[in-house]
């Protein structure tokens, strides 16, 4: 498990960046895989989840999870949030309640938690680089501006994710993201006529 620094000094906010240790999923899904989604056997799934509520608290509901399609969309929870038991397909979460634990699924993509202390408005987002491209978490941050945050006020914690050296990419990828903004430039890295992602 890893935790934020600067999330862990906030009183009655728990969170957590957990890896792919432990957990009872076998063979190929060997880790502590909370994937709905996946082929992996569902009881194992329920099993990790289990593993994960109990580190977040045992007064914890149960976590909400979205079915992740790469987009920018995401689910503001309030107080007259309808819960389905169809998957919402998003990747992010937002809400301003209470003992409803939110989280997104990651492997390489990046994870991010935001928080404002002030208002109590906690976000989760996985951007994978269609996310970042289409600008998900621009969208999240304006989200919780409209809700009376504060720029200053929000903390941003970012998770584990792979790093650039692994992330090896194509000419026309780069060009993709440089042509949105020019600044995305500081993103990429060209070593040996190779070009790598971060």
């Amino acid at each position: 498990m890893i935790r934020s620094k600067k999330l862990t000094k906030i009183k009655n906010l728990k969170h957590c960046f957990f890896n792919s240790v432990g957990g009872h999923s076998k063979n190929i899904y060997k880790s502590l895989n909370c994937g709905p989604g996946s082929k992996d056997n569902k009881k194992n799934i329920k099993k990790n989840l289990k593993i994960v509520k109990k580190k977040i608290g045992k007064e914890a509901k149960n976590i909400f999870l979205v079915h992740q399609i790469h987009s920018n969309n995401f689910i503001f929870i309030n107080k007259n949030f309808k819960f389905k038991k169809k998957k919402f397909r998003a990747d992010a979460i937002i809400t301003d309640q209470k003992k409803i634990p939110i989280a997104v699924l990651t492997a390489d993509c990046v994870p991010l938690l935001l928080y404002d202390p002030r208002r109590k408005i906690i976000a989760a987002i996985h951007a994978g680089w269609r996310g970042a491209y289409k600008g998900i978490i621009k969208k999240v941050i304006n989200f919780m501006l409209n809700k009376g945050c504060n720029k200053k006020d929000i903390i941003i914690a970012i998770g584990p994710s792979i790093s650039q050296k692994n992330y090896e990419v194509k000419k026309d990828f780069m060009y993709k993201f440089i042509k949105k903004h020019k600044k995305n430039k500081i993103f990429f890295k060209i070593k040996n006529k190779r070009i790598y992602f971060n």
